[in-house]
């Protein structure tokens, strides 16, 4: 049955153009070609990404937070309480007005305390600024390297950005001359990149959590199945290319998220549409062979990536609209430095992030009960001052 399955999955017709076979990718004469097998090692690397992004992280961010000023905002804790906590922690996080009623009698707290010790536990589970700057940093410090070394990696070879060196020529069988041998640069290149994605899928469920959860999810198995089959499919040559795409413009959105928090803003940075790369992976081929499930699986992927890259860009969009119309939250951030002169205090915050609520929602209440804030502290009435 196991044996089977397995034929039936590295059937040549399902992967491989009608004028390949898996025999034409066997090393001889010097010519090494990508394997199936190569890809074991990524597992054990992808592990020792964590080790190393643990120390980089204490050692190196932490350290160069405190130099840039990156300090954690002061939140008011939840008051024990064993009901709220229980009801918080197997029931939701967001109680409905009927359930708030409920908890009040059995508490033993007024509706509007119930509310604001769910609002204060919240916060508590947020992530701390240290700890978004501290991945933020790690991933800008991969992809500015990755996008150097997937620089030198094209240069290292023949590349042909119409894709007419990609591919097996039509209506003939490859020789050696004709197929894509493996050049250790991409070898390496490969291994690391594939490796890292293995880490961020490893450490999705304890990094940041934002609303684009899922996405980031999706968006780490396709980049793995990707690369993956690119590598023994023998489509080395244009997955180097779209790897080195993405990361010619990741390092620069962490910039962003490590510079922009601080009060600052980063413009929408995002990769041009590859047009070329996807009229050499849609297109041409079909020019030199039929369409076959393997064309149509990579493309999909493709696609898939794609329209992940377009959500995120309307959401840097709307960030960007947001700093432009004057509609950027004031206030907060990691110390206002690297802002425009004017707008020092604005904040972008992040579209993909939940709003933190104790200040804003707890400044409204004060609002309402002693009328308007004075440089951040509620003017009293009658001499009263607003207690818990």
């Amino acid at each position: 049955m196991f044996q089977t399955l397995y034929s039936y999955f590295w059937w040549e017709r399902l992967w491989l153009p009608a004028n390949l076979t898996w025999a034409d990718l066997e090393d001889r004469d010097g010519r090494v070609y990508a394997k199936a097998s190569d890809l074991y090692i990524t597992l054990p690397l992808a592990f020792l990404f964590l080790i190393v992004r643990h120390l980089f992280e204490t050692y190196v961010a932490t350290p160069l937070a405190g130099l840039l000023n990156v300090k954690e905002k002061i939140r008011l804790k939840a008051t024990p309480n064993a009901v709220l906590e229980k009801f918080y922690a197997t029931t939701t996080k967001h109680p409905k007005q009927a359930e708030v009623e409920l908890l009040s009698k059995k508490s033993g707290c007024s509706v509007r305390q119930v509310e604001r010790w769910f609002r204060r536990r919240r916060n508590q589970d947020r992530p701390s600024l240290l700890k978004k700057f501290r991945e933020a940093s790690w991933r800008f410090t991969f992809y500015l390297i990755a996008f150097i070394a997937g620089m030198a990696v094209i240069v290292d070879g023949p590349w042909d950005t119409h894709g007419s060196g990609w591919w097996p020529q039509k209506g003939v069988r490859p020789s050696l001359s004709s197929l894509q041998s493996m050049l250790p640069s991409q070898y390496w290149y490969y291994m690391i990149e594939l490796s890292f994605y293995w880490s961020l899928l490893f450490s999705i469920a304890s990094d940041v959590k934002r609303k684009d959860f899922k996405e980031q999810i999706i968006h780490h198995v396709a980049t793995i199945i990707l690369i993956s089959f690119s590598w023994f499919a023998n489509y080395i040559r244009a997955g180097t290319l779209i790897m080195a795409l993405h990361d010619s413009s990741d390092y620069l959105l962490e910039v962003g998220m490590c510079w922009g928090g601080r009060g600052g803003w980063s413009p929408p940075l995002t990769a041009a549409p590859p047009v070329r790369i996807m009229h050499c992976t849609v297109v041409y081929p079909l020019d030199l062979y039929p369409a076959f499930f393997g064309y149509y699986f990579f493309n999909f992927m493709m696609v898939v990536l794609q329209s992940l890259h377009i959500f995120w860009a309307y959401l840097i969009i709307r960030m960007a609209q947001k700093f432009i119309t004057g509609k950027a939250r004031t206030g907060g951030g990691w110390g206002g430095l690297g802002a425009p002169r004017g707008q020092r205090g604005r904040v972008v915050e992040d579209e993909r992030s939940d709003r933190e609520e104790t200040d804003n929602s707890e400044e409204e209440e004060e609002a309402a009960k002693n009328g308007p804030l004075s440089n951040g502290h509620p003017v009293l009435n009658n001499n009263h001052r607003k207690t818990d």
